[in-house]
């Protein structure tokens, strides 16, 4: 066997070596190797069957009222909500009047609009309620401009009556101020709650309420997004304006410093 027959003979063993060895990354978890196995769930689901329905929704705004003052113009009683998963799809809305025109028919958008923002600004390790986004997104803070990308889609705007239309839409919208929570299961953010219907300090207590009710509070509790104000708990980032009738957690704050045009 002359030499150069050799060489071809090692060559194609030591390809057969390199091809048949599996390297390091395949046979890591997650690796290309998992990609010939089949297909199976992530660690966090976004279905809506594992989130507060219609109706848990309106059990919990009657409720949440109840557990202590509210504050704000109607103590909480005026509300609507709404849920997302965690892609940001609506999964349920609900009022807590009995007609639905019966609280301000735009809060049904906002409601949404606080989930979705709430959710979308959220990490399985770091709650932001939309409370805490206030004073970082005005002129002059480091998130200024920050709604500009995630507008509220035109379709989702529909009648009181027609709230479930949007269900499984993903609307959108960016909402800086108090009444949007993220909603978590364990470790995991598995969606937002938004609550609107009244001033956003009330709005923010009301959600703040309705996550505790549904046990689907942050790891860290629930008070670790709680909105906060300059007033009581001096300058922060995070920072809310006081609203009229301001109350947090039982106890009452202050009140919006009045008008003078």
């Amino acid at each position: 066997m002359d030499t150069r027959a050799i060489f071809v003979l090692a060559f194609a063993a030591l390809a057969g070596i390199a091809c048949s060895t599996p390297t390091r990354g395949e046979t890591q978890p997650g690796s290309a190797g998992d990609l010939r196995g089949e297909p199976h769930a992530g660690a966090a689901r976004a279905a809506c069957t594992d989130l507060p329905s219609k109706a848990d929704l309106r059990k919990w705004l009657r409720e949440a009222p109840g557990e202590g003052e509210a504050g704000g113009l109607y103590s909480g009683k005026m509300q609507w909500a709404a849920v997302v998963d965690r892609q940001g799809a609506v999964c349920a809305v609900a009022v807590s009047t009995d007609d639905p025109a019966s609280a301000w028919p735009g809060s049904q958008a906002i409601a949404k609009a606080k989930a979705y923002t709430a959710n979308a600004y959220s990490t399985d390790v770091s709650a932001l309620s939309t409370a805490r986004l206030y004073t970082l997104t005005q002129p002059g803070h480091s998130l200024w401009g920050v709604g500009e990308p995630n507008p509220f889609r035109e379709d989702c705007l529909v009648s009181p009556a027609d709230a479930d239309r949007t269900n499984g839409m993903v609307c959108g919208g960016s909402i800086a101020f108090g009444g949007g929570v993220p909603i978590y299961k364990g470790k995991t953010r598995i969606g937002g709650l938004g609550v609107s219907g009244d001033t956003a300090c009330t709005d923010h207590e009301i959600a703040k309420r309705i996550r505790h009710l549904a046990g689907l509070d942050p790891e860290q509790g629930p008070f670790v997004d709680d909105i906060v104000y300059a007033s009581a708990d001096g300058p922060s980032p995070y920072a809310h304006p006081l609203c009229v009738n301001t109350w947090r957690n039982g106890q009452k704050v202050g009140d919006e410093t009045p008008g003078a045009y």
